[in-house]
C-alpha cells in the first residue's frame, strides 16, 4: 500500500491517502505482504539479500520458498554463518510504511484492532483517531535467547503500578505491560539461539504459533499476532546446552540449513566486505596471497582434527585475523617512518592472538596448547597457497644459497628499503617473484611481502627453517639414531655465509 507518510497524523487522513484500500489494509497479514514484495524482487531480478556471499544456490532459494509459503523457519547451523545477517536483512520486504494506532503497545491495525483500548478509542474518536506511520526497522524485534529469559519478558506481565493508578482490576487487559512478542504484532520478531531458552518459555511460543492466545498471571488472553517468527539455533546446542520442544519444532514450517564458504574466493569476498581495513592518513596495501593465507587458515581449521568440528570455526576468525595483520603492519610502517602500509607474511603470525580465541580445541588440540595450533595452522594455509603459485617453479637456487651456508633475518622495525636490499642477495629470489603478479613497478613493501612469502613457503614445505635465533637458514635433519645429542648445537654454530 502505497501511502505518503509525512502527511498522515488521522485515521480520516489515512482513508482519503491515495491507493489507500480499507478492505486490504484489515485482512493482509505481515506475511501476505513478504510474499507479494518478495514475488515483486524476484520478477525485477533484484538483489534479494544483499552482502550474503555464497548463499546464491543454497540457503537464500531455501528462505525465499519459506517466504512464499507464509512458514516461520530456523536457520540452523554453526556459529559465524551469518544466520542473524539473515534475519536482519527480512525487513528488506516489508512495505516502506505501515499505518497503526498511535499510542498503543502492540501497533494495532486501525482496520483490525485486537486490543480494548484501541477499539475504544477508534469507537469514540473515529475519523480523528491518531495514526503513526512505522517503518520496516520499527517493526523488526531481535531478542537473544539466554536461560534466564521469563514469559514476562517475552508474552508480558501484569503491572501493579499500572493498575493502581488507573483503578483497574489486576484481571482488567489494560494492566498488562506487553513483552516483546506482543510488541512484534504486523511485523517480524527473531530470536537468536532459541535452544537456549528454557522449555517452559519455548511452550509459551508455540501457545503464540499455535492458538493465538497466552495466559498472564492465569488471566487468559485471546491474541491471535500477527507476525513472522524467525530463529536460528546451533546444532551443537541440541545436545551441549538444550533442545528444541518437539511441538514448537513441529510448528516451524522451514528448516534451513546454513553453512561456512565453499570456496576460498567466497571466503576472501566475505572478509574483505566485513573486516575494518581503513586506516586514516595512511594507503593499506594487501596483496592477494596474503588474503588466500589468512582465509587459508579458516579451512584448514575446519579440517583439522584437533579443532571441534561440532563447534565450527566462525567466519569471523578470518575477519579479525586480517584486521589485526593490518594493525600490525600499520604499526610496523610508523616505527619505519614509512606512509604506505604492506602487508605480509609476518604480519599474520603477529595476529596469533585473533586466532586462538576463535579455535574450540579438542583434546590432542588441548595438549599441543592453542598457540602451538594456530601456528601450524597459519603454516598449513601458507603451505597450500604457496603451491597455487609456485608449484611448477624451480626455487632449487633459493634453497641452495641456503644449504650452502646463508643465513637471513627479517627486521620488523626497519624500512621496506634496507629489508628488500637484505633479501636481494638471496641467489635467484628476485627472478622468481613473477607469479606473484605484483603491481608494475612494486614498491620495496611489495616486493619483501613477495619475498617473505616466498620463503615462507619453502619453510611450511620443510625445504629450508626459520627461527627466532637464526631467522631463515638451512632446514635442520633430525640426527640419526647414532649421532651425538650435541648436533643440534654444531648446527647452530657452524659457518655462516656473511651478509655483505
Amino acid at each position: 500500500m502505497s501511502v505518503n507518510s509525512a502527511a498522515i497524523r488521522s485515521l480520516g487522513e489515512l482513508k482519503q491517502s491515495p491507493g489507500f484500500d480499507w478492505d486490504r489494509l484489515r485482512r493482509r497479514t505481515v506475511k501476505d505482504e513478504l510474499r507479494e514484495n518478495l514475488l515483486t524482487g524476484l520478477k525485477q531480478r533484484k538483489t534479494l539479500f544483499p552482502g550474503i556471499v555464497g548463499y546464491d544456490d543454497t540457503v537464500i532459494p531455501q528462505v525465499v520458498n519459506a517466504l512464499l509459503s507464509r512458514h516461520h523457519f530456523i536457520l540452523l547451523g554453526l556459529r559465524g554463518q551469518a544466520k542473524s545477517r539473515i534475519l536482519r536483512e527480512l525487513v528488506r520486504w516489508l512495505d516502506p510504511y505501515l499505518p497503526a494506532v498511535a499510542g498503543c503497545s502492540i501497533h494495532d491495525n486501525p482496520a483490525a484492532p485486537l486490543c480494548s483500548r484501541c477499539r475504544q478509542l477508534l469507537a469514540e474518536a473515529g475519523d480523528d483517531t491518531p495514526i503513526e506511520m512505522r517503518t520496516p526497522e520499527q517493526r523488526y524485534v531481535e531478542k537473544l535467547a539466554t536461560p534466564d529469559v521469563t514469559i514476562a519478558d517475552l508474552i508480558g506481565d501484569v503491572d501493579p503500578i499500572r493498575a493502581a493508578r488507573s483503578g483497574l482490576a489486576l484481571d482488567n487487559e489494560l494492566t498488562i505491560h506487553y513483552g516483546l512478542v506482543p510488541r512484534a504484532h504486523r511485523g517480524i520478531f527473531a530470536l537468536n539461539e532459541l535452544p537456549d531458552l528454557a522449555g517452559k518459555i519455548q511452550v509459551g511460543l508455540f501457545n503464540i504459533l499455535q492458538e493465538g492466545d497466552v495466559q498472564i498471571k492465569g488471566y487468559p488472553i485471546r491474541l491471535p499476532l500477527d507476525l513472522l517468527m524467525a530463529f536460528s539455533a546451533n546444532p551443537e546446542d541440541y545436545t551441549a546446552r538444550g533442545k528444541i520442544i518437539t511441538p514448537l519444532k513441529d510448528r516451524i514450517g522451514s528448516e534451513v540449513r546454513t553453512h561456512y564458504p565453499a570456496t576460498l574466493d567466497e571466503g576472501i569476498a566475505i572478509t574483505e566486505q566485513e573486516a575494518d581495513l581503513d586506516r586514516p592518513g595512511s594507503k593499506v596495501q594487501t596483496p592477494r596471497f596474503v588474503r588466500e593465507v589468512v582465509e587459508g587458515i579458516a579451512f584448514a581449521a575446519r579440517q583439522d582434527k584437533r579443532v571441534d568440528k561440532r563447534s565450527g570455526v566462525s567466519q569471523r576468525l578470518p575477519i579479525t585475523c586480517l584486521e589485526n595483520a593490518v594493525s600490525n603492519a600499520e604499526r610496523r610502517s610508523i616505527a619505519a617512518g614509512e606512509r604506505d602500509i604492506v602487508v605480509r607474511i609476518g604480519d599474520i603470525y603477529r595476529a596469533l592472538p585473533a586466532l586462538t580465541g576463535k579455535l574450540e580445541l579438542e583434546y590432542e588440540g588441548e595438549m599441543r596448547g592453542a598457540d602451538l595450533v594456530a601456528q601450524e595452522l597459519v603454516r598449513t594455509a601458507i603451505g597450500q597457497s604457496f603451491d597455487h603459485y609456485f608449484a611448477d617453479v624451480d626455487l632449487q637456487k633459493v634453497v641452495q644459497w641456503f644449504e650452502l651456508g646463508g643465513t637471513l633475518q627479517i627486521d620488523e622495525e626497519a624500512s621496506a628499503d634496507r629489508n628488500w636490499i637484505t633479501l636481494n642477495q638471496i641467489q635467484g629470489l628476485a627472478g622468481q617473484l613473477s607469479p606473484l603478479k605484483l603491481p608494475s613497478n612494486p614498491s620495496s613493501g611489495w616486493k619483501v611481502a613477495a619475498a617473505e612469502f616466498l620463503l615462507e613457503g619453502l619453510c611450511a614445505h620443510r625445504r629450508i627453517s626459520r627461527s627466532e635465533e637464526l631467522g631463515y637458514h638451512q632446514e635442520e635433519k633430525r640426527p640419526a639414531s647414532g649421532e651425538s645429542q650435541t648436533w643440534r648445537e654444531a648446527q647452530r654454530n657452524r659457518p655462516r655465509r656473511p651478509l655483505n
